[in-house]
């Protein structure tokens, strides 16, 4: 048989977790799946945690889980390019494990 893919180890994931409210390693494991299964892996480099912060809204729990990345490209002549990092904020349901947005994170130069 064929080993599962990664999109059916996250629904195992969220099955395992759906009767209790995520902690930040669950929800940023979610977070680092889903955006794995839409990029792939190697699209990116330098993939980290970077933030992470739990809010309610309406009597919901959430997760934001911001992860950074370095985008790849394709080197020239003179040698490789220079990469810019860039930053997803995750929106995560601390109760489903359900991703409800992916959104892109601005950050200024200090």
């Amino acid at each position: 048989t064929e080993p599962p893919s990664i999109g059916v180890q996250h629904t195992k994931l969220l099955i395992a977790i759906s009767d209790a409210m995520l902690d930040v390693k669950e929800a940023t494991q979610i977070a680092l799946s889903y955006f794995e299964d839409l990029y792939g892996e190697d699209a990116f480099s330098n993939v980290l945690l970077e933030e992470v912060e739990r809010d309610e809204e309406d009597g919901t729990s959430y997760w934001y889980i911001t992860i950074g990345f370095t985008e790849t490209k394709p080197g020239g002549p003179m040698g490789p390019l220079p990469s810019n990092r860039r930053y997803k904020r995750f929106k995560v349901d601390a109760e489903t494990g359900e991703v409800l947005s992916m959104k892109i994170r601005s950050v200024e130069n200090a």
